[in-house]
């Protein structure tokens, strides 16, 4: 029992006891730094050290050029081209779309499929390039109606939240809308 109770006193003891570090000058003996230690301080020292240094580390490596030398990490100028590569694709596909309905029209032109007074060359590519700005975002009749049925419905239900909307539909009908306006 003597020897549990003395165990916890004893490291305690041992973390709390002062040491003295002296460092001189070895050839004159003149005392240049002295510092009263315990193990605890110098554990402390050691492990706040240790932390400091994985943070720096850490952030050097994270917020500077460095980190495009770990392995899965890309360049900036790689991410840069990419994304230039991809605005570049997305306009390459929009002209081949616009031109492979040139060139179905002019095929049922040329098989007798449409008289050439029908044909709008125009028209296709004003259907392809419809802008953003131009397009009717406000909420159709079915989509009001909508709406107020799912109110109605989540007016008094206790485990869905009354505040969710089905923004799904609405962008599901825009899309649909502008297929259609397309075609």
């Amino acid at each position: 029992m003597k020897e549990k109770k003395k165990k916890p006193k004893k490291i305690k003891r041992k973390l709390l006891d002062r040491y003295k570090l002296v460092i001189l000058n070895e050839n004159t003996f003149e005392e240049r730094l002295s510092l009263n230690l315990t193990r605890l301080n110098v554990f402390v020292l050691i492990s706040v050290s240790a932390i400091f240094l994985v943070a720096a580390t850490y952030a050097l490596i994270a917020f500077t050029p460095l980190r495009e030398y770990i392995p899965g990490y890309s360049s900036t100028a790689l991410k840069r081209k990419a994304t230039e590569l991809n605005y570049k694709t997305d306009s390459l596909q929009k002209a081949i779309s616009v031109n492979e309905l040139y060139y179905a029209s002019i095929k049922k032109v040329l098989k007798g499929d449409l008289s050439p007074e029908n044909f709008d060359k125009d028209s296709i590519i004003q259907a392809v390039q419809l802008e953003a700005s131009e397009v009717d975002l406000n909420p159709s009749s079915a989509d009001s109606l909508l709406r107020e049925k799912v109110d109605k419905e989540d007016k008094y239900n206790l485990f869905e939240s009354q505040h969710r909307r089905p923004t799904l539909y609405y962008f599901l009908q825009q899309v649909e809308l502008l297929v259609h306006l397309t075609m």
